[in-house]
C-alpha cells in the first residue's frame, strides 16, 4: 500500500484494476470483492445482488466480442469512502459492430471494504445512434439540434 493511502482507497483501487483486467474467468473472483446486497447501475440495467451482477458480466463476454474496460483515471474520495473512475469501454456488439464509449464509475466501500454500490455513468446515444433504423432517425435529430456550422 502507498504511502498515505488508506486501506479502503486500496481495495477500491484493487477493484478498478480488477475492472480494468476483467476476463470470463476472472468474473467470481471480481464477485468476491462484492457486497452480497451491491446495488449496480448503468444506463441498461439496475441490478441488486451480487449474482445479478455476476449475470450481467457474463452475459456482456457471452453477447459481446472482445470487451475490454481501459482504466483512466482513479481518484478517492475519503469523506465518502467512495472512488470516481475514469474509463474507456471497447467492444464488438451484434448489430452495431464496434462500441467505444468512455464513462465514469462511483465505487462505494462498506465498512468490510466491499463494494456496496456501484453506479456507471456514460451516454448511451453512441449505442443508439448505431442501430440501424432508428440511429438514422436519430442522427438527424442530433443534426437538427446540434449548433450550426459557422458561415
Amino acid at each position: 500500500m502507498e504511502a498515505g493511502t488508506t486501506e479502503l482507497e486500496q481495495l477500491a483501487r484493487d477493484y478498478a484494476e480488477a475492472f480494468a483486467s476483467l476476463t470470463p474467468d476472472r468474473v467470481n473472483d471480481l464477485c468476491e470483492r462484492l457486497a452480497p446486497d451491491v446495488h449496480f447501475r448503468d444506463p441498461f440495467n439496475d441490478l441488486y445482488g451480487r449474482h445479478s451482477v455476476r449475470a450481467l458480466l457474463n452475459d456482456m463476454f457471452e453477447r459481446t466480442g472482445k470487451p475490454a474496460f481501459e482504466l483512466l483515471e482513479v481518484c478517492w474520495h475519503e469523506p465518502n469512502q467512495c472512488a470516481w473512475l475514469r474509463w474507456q469501454f471497447a467492444a464488438q456488439v451484434p448489430v452495431i459492430g464496434e462500441l467505444k464509449v468512455e464513462g465514469s464509475s462511483r465505487i462505494w466501500l462498506d465498512q468490510a471494504g466491499r463494494v456496496a454500490e456501484h453506479l456507471d455513468y456514460w451516454d448511451s446515444a453512441p449505442v443508439y445512434l448505431q442501430l440501424p433504423l432508428i440511429g438514422a432517425l436519430l442522427r438527424r435529430i442530433k443534426r437538427k439540434m446540434a449548433l450550426p456550422p459557422p458561415n
